[in-house]
């Protein structure tokens, strides 16, 4: 690829519009952008910069010879074999932090609804029902100002809740693989091999770390026995970061007080789960990295990317 120019920018996706985003900036590359994984085939052989996520197929590198650079979309890569990419000299770089916000903000309004539970005023809404101070026999409604929470996973989206949390005053423990020092002040920092000792402090657990062998499963029956009986779990990781039969037993069970999902094993989540069922369960359908800004926070890593390009210079979020 000369340095002195980057060519036209193919775009696969069924829902964002990265051409759009494109269109917005005077000195991008046009765009060339398709929605179904038959129509990027058509085109894919002529692509040098591809931008997608779930359309990637592996296949694909098979009829892709000039393709230099994939800009995923998602942080998430799992689709990717990154030994065919790094054998083949193609680049891969994710969109890690481009909705770190939306969902650090999304897990924040899942933690309020499950302490002020505001799952069941929509309920109640709909049955015309009126519930308030004096009417309710059960625990009363939490504020979240002085309880615990644990932050599992202290990356980008971690880091960001946790200063939220924070501001809430809120106490905040974070855990991460890394054992470097956590980023934001403040947080007291748990070992991955002393985690069910923070699960036992934690009146709130929050899952943002990334879906990998070490994680998966992470949350289990063990992982449950160690938390309070009056503590709730927010997953806004990946779905099998926990074993959904062991929160379900858990939930049956009150060895926890509740709990609020934005990812799932299975998606979309079949109408046979007896997850829908759950009476405290909190639950959303893998929306927490939605916001109108991620067309725009991912075409700002891209054209970082192919600035990177021209120019030699170190890529933004790299993965090979």
């Amino acid at each position: 690829m000369p340095h002195d120019q980057i060519p036209c920018i193919y775009a696969a996706h069924s829902y964002y519009d990265i051409r759009r985003e494109l269109e917005k900036r005077p000195s991008a590359p046009p765009c060339i952008q398709v929605t179904t994984l038959d129509d990027l085939k058509k085109i894919i052989a002529d692509a040098e910069i591809l931008v997608i996520s779930m359309l990637w197929k592996n296949d694909l590198l098979e009829i892709a010879p000039r393709l230099r650079l994939i800009q995923s979309i998602s942080s998430g890569v799992e689709q990717f074999d990154l030994n065919r990419l790094k054998a083949r000299g193609v680049h891969l770089c994710n969109a890690r932090g481009a909705n770190a916000s939306a969902v650090a903000e999304h897990a924040l309004a899942l933690m309020l609804s499950l302490a002020r539970r505001l799952y069941e005023a929509r309920d109640n809404q709909k049955m015309c029902r009126w519930s308030t101070t004096g009417t309710d026999p059960r625990p009363r409604l939490q504020e979240l100002s002085e309880k615990n929470v644990l932050i599992v996973g202290m990356g980008t989206i971690g880091d960001r809740l946790a200063r939220l949390c924070q501001a809430l005053g809120m106490n905040v423990s974070g855990a991460r693989h890394s054992a470097r020092p956590l980023d934001v002040a403040g947080v007291r920092q748990i070992t991955m091999n002393r985690l069910h000792e923070g699960l036992a402090d934690a009146d709130y657990v929050i899952l943002t770390c990334p879906l990998t062998p070490q994680t998966h499963h992470l949350i289990n029956t063990a992982a449950f026995a160690a938390m309070k009986r009056d503590a709730c779990l927010i997953n806004v990781a990946r779905g099998a970061v926990v074993e959904e039969a062991a929160l379900i037993h858990a939930l049956d069970t009150g060895r926890i007080a509740g709990a609020a999902l934005d990812t799932y094993d299975e998606e979309p989540l079949p109408a046979s789960s007896p997850l829908w069922s759950r009476p405290n369960l909190v639950m959303t359908g893998h929306t927490a990295g939605e916001t109108q800004f991620y067309e725009r926070n991912v075409v700002d890593i891209l054209l970082r990317n192919l600035a990177a390009l021209k120019t030699g210079g170190p890529m933004t979020n790299m993965i090979v």
